[in-house]
């Protein structure tokens, strides 16, 4: 029989780069050799394409700062990926995570793993998730969402009525409308990367210039005091939710550095929760990841609000960590579905 050809896509142009790197060679590691004949595809930093030349069956699961070295550049990008029968595109972040590996796929009418175009960019664009969740009435924080223009603010309000501010003027609106602490988060990014806790109004001032640096669109959210609890979902149309993960963050929130670096963050599976809370945060998971229209995977991430039990939704992700110790796959190995086991789910609802 012949093996189908997958391409596994990883690294990328986006902050996540090395991220990917772990979790792109955790999925060549632990894919089926005797049933697929595997491309590693590597992107760099500057969006060159390459094919990972080391021999599958030797490619270890690099590490967050490790370099590869076995390139050979891809001539032709589009005759390549046309020659692949499923693509795995592992890339986290933006050029990867937010719709346009995707759409460059759908129009090669090649089939890949994960979320489609809208779905993608949805989720990737943290503000416009949240309009979706608005519309979906899935509670989640109090926002402000601001763009960057040149020296100037402009605050987009519900009804995305547009006032061109100063940064001043933006701190005011904050503070009338939220109150501090407040996060400050770049609307296109991930693994928290450019987010910053704003106690006043100095920090609030120069963590939204700090933001700015990653993104012209910027989100000015409510700091929600409780517990953080994320959830796997698998499927197209029939949609299956994990149960519920905790995330003891060994810093003041979940930063790059706390999820990748510090060894004293940890997670709890499953998170310790009465079964009507777990089956609720279940629920609303299922429901966000198809107000998105998402297909394959997603994890969705929660607050547990501390004093008031509420269920607030923090963020979807498209593609979320794919390392051996990530939240995804761990929570699938708690259902008793293996990393291995889990790739096949993942290729077959692909293929669909």
């Amino acid at each position: 029989m012949q093996k189908l050809k997958i391409g596994v896509i990883f690294g990328g142009m986006s902050t996540e780069h090395d991220v990917s790197m772990v979790s792109g060679t955790s999925v060549i590691k632990n894919l089926n050799k005797e049933k697929y004949d595997i491309s590693p595809i590597y992107i760099d930093e500057k969006g060159e394409w390459y094919i990972y030349t080391k021999d599958v069956k030797k490619i270890e699961i690099l590490k967050v700062g490790d370099k590869i070295e076995e390139l050979q550049k891809i001539q032709n990008v589009m005759q390549h990926l046309r020659d692949l029968d499923v693509v795995f595109p592992v890339l986290h972040g933006l050029y990867g995570e937010d719709g346009t590996i995707q759409g460059l796929l759908e129009l090669l009418n090649k089939k890949y793993v994960g979320c489609k175009v809208l779905a993608s960019s949805v989720c990737m664009d943290k503000v416009y998730a949240k309009v979706i969740f608005d519309k979906a009435k899935i509670e989640q924080a109090k926002y402000i969402y601001i763009r960057e223009n040149k020296d100037k603010y402009i605050y987009v309000d519900k009804e995305f009525n547009e006032e061109i501010c100063d940064i001043d003027r933006i701190c005011e609106i904050v503070e009338e409308n939220i109150g501090y602490p407040v996060f400050v988060k770049p609307s296109n990014s991930g693994s928290s990367v450019g987010i910053n806790k704003s106690c006043n109004k100095n920090e609030l001032i120069n963590h939204i210039k700090y933001a700015s640096r990653f993104d012209k669109k910027i989100l000015i959210e409510q700091s929600i005091k409780g517990r953080e609890i994320e959830c796997a979902v698998l499927g197209n149309e029939d949609v299956k939710a994990s149960i519920l993960g905790e995330v003891l963050s060994a810093e003041e929130f979940y930063t790059f550095d706390a999820k990748y670096k510090n060894n004293e963050s940890r997670t709890v599976m499953p998170a310790d929760l009465p079964e009507s809370v777990s089956n609720k945060v279940r629920e609303i998971a299922k429901k966000a990841f198809k107000a998105v229209d998402g297909k394959g995977l997603s994890r969705v991430d929660f607050f547990i609000e501390e004093g008031t039990g509420r269920i607030i939704i923090n963020e979807i992700n498209t593609l979320p960590g794919f390392t051996q110790i990530s939240m995804y796959p761990k929570l699938w190995e708690q259902m008793g579905l293996s990393y291995s086991e889990l790739l096949e789910e993942l290729i077959k609802l692909a293929m669909e």
